[in-house]
């Protein structure tokens, strides 16, 4: 028993060693890029352009959260019409899956773990991928994600927003604020170091795992949370809202997978829940703007419903079709068998993916004619009308 208390501690003392490793790569990433994630957010209408700034940006700060809500607080100040907004948060939903990623790279150098987690970790990617290759032109031609989301807006126009404590952010908020500066708000040292921490978090981590859900804890983790599909994308959901992050809720898969005490296919419906769990932050922050009246705070809301949408829509198209269920299972498993056979795949997937295909299609579509997409949002959601000032009324002079 005493032994059993040890690896327990051993394991929350790893998990928070993850989790401020985590915290720091994405806070090293806002210090180096949420000025240039804000400018390029900022400034398209053009939906192309928007899908790639959407996965650019999250790519940069490593949070979706973060992305969509700035979106939110860009659309509720109007300086971007729900047009513009709805396809970076089709990107967004790509983008975030950058980290869990990163993360399969701290197995590089054990060969089987490497290939589990790394399958693991683009199984994420690769729906996120079909969702939008299925979704986009669904919504570019017929609006469908944003004529749903503006019907939810209107539904529930005039309730107030709270803010959600997750209880993960207490505790790693403050080390990572101490990290930060210790090293002079400098995004390199931030990022090596965090770097550094998910390393020697992954390496015990795996161990520990393996030695804590060996037998019984094992058998109920099979039989409760991955017993059957709604089963792990209920619990994706509820710890995602928890934790208010996709990006740990997945990554915190990663290590399983490549520990071996999941399989792929396990998990897959639990990202499933996370990537409509990650929703919920920019609800919230965009029921606050609601709240307090205007068309731009009815806008907003509409944006933040439109990522629900799109989450909502994927799953219900793609996943009940067996066949095109195991697509993003198959395209995981073949591309960590790549990796292992040579690393640079790894790399080069993350390169191409992330930062150089967004770039390139950025740069190659601005002068592309868009003007079909608005066609189809509705009026009264792609503008924010200005409202008009009340006419005085007439004055009757005195004789």
């Amino acid at each position: 028993m005493p032994q059993r208390i040890l690896q327990v501690l051993s394991l929350f003392l790893v998990l928070l060693l993850f989790f401020v490793s985590l915290e720091l790569m994405g806070d090293s990433f806002k210090l180096m890029g949420k000025g240039v994630a804000e400018n390029l957010v900022s400034t398209t209408r053009n939906p192309f352009i928007g899908l790639f700034i959407g996965i650019l940006a999250t790519s940069l700060v490593q949070s979706s959260s973060t992305v969509t809500a700035m979106v939110v607080g860009i659309v509720a100040g109007g300086g971007l019409t729900v047009a513009g907004a709805v396809p970076i948060m089709m990107g967004a939903n790509i983008g975030t899956s950058v980290t869990n990623t990163i993360v399969s790279l701290g197995h590089i150098t054990r060969k089987d773990e490497f290939r589990r987690a790394m399958a693991g970790a683009t199984v994420h990617d690769f729906f996120n991928l079909l969702a939008v290759a299925v979704l986009f032109p669904v919504e570019l031609l017929t609006g469908a994600i944003s004529r749903s989301a503006h019907a939810l807006e209107e539904a529930v126009i005039g309730v107030g927003g709270a803010d959600l404590l997750s209880p993960v952010k207490v505790i790693t908020d403050p080390i990572a604020e101490a990290v930060i500066s210790l090293a002079n708000s400098n995004g390199i040292v931030v990022l090596i170091v965090g770097i550094l921490g998910l390393f020697v978090a992954l390496r015990y981590l795996v161990k520990l795992l393996r030695a804590l859900l060996l037998g019984r804890s094992e058998r109920l983790l099979h039989k409760y949370v991955f017993g059957n599909a709604a089963a792990a994308m209920f619990f994706g959901v509820l710890i995602t809202v928890m934790v208010q992050s996709s990006s740990i809720t997945t990554s915190v898969m990663v290590p399983m997978v490549g520990a071996g005490i999941v399989t792929v296919a396990q998990i897959f419906p639990f990202v499933l829940g996370a990537n409509i769990g990650t929703t919920v932050t920019a609800i919230l922050a965009a029921l606050v703007a609601a709240s307090g009246g205007g068309l731009n705070g009815e806008a907003a809301l509409t944006v933040a419903f439109a990522h629900l949408c799109f989450n909502v829509f994927g799953i219900a198209l793609l996943w009940p079709i067996p066949f095109i269920r195991r697509i993003p299972i198959w395209l995981a498993e073949k591309l960590g068998e790549l990796s292992v056979r040579n690393r640079g795949y790894a790399f080069g997937y993350i390169a191409a993916v992330f930062f150089i295909l967004p770039l390139l299609v950025i740069i190659g579509t601005r002068g592309m004619d868009t003007s079909f997409y608005e066609e189809v949002i509705p009026e009264e959601s792609l503008e924010l009308p200005v409202q008009e000032e009340p006419a005085e009324a007439d004055t009757v002079e005195a004789p």
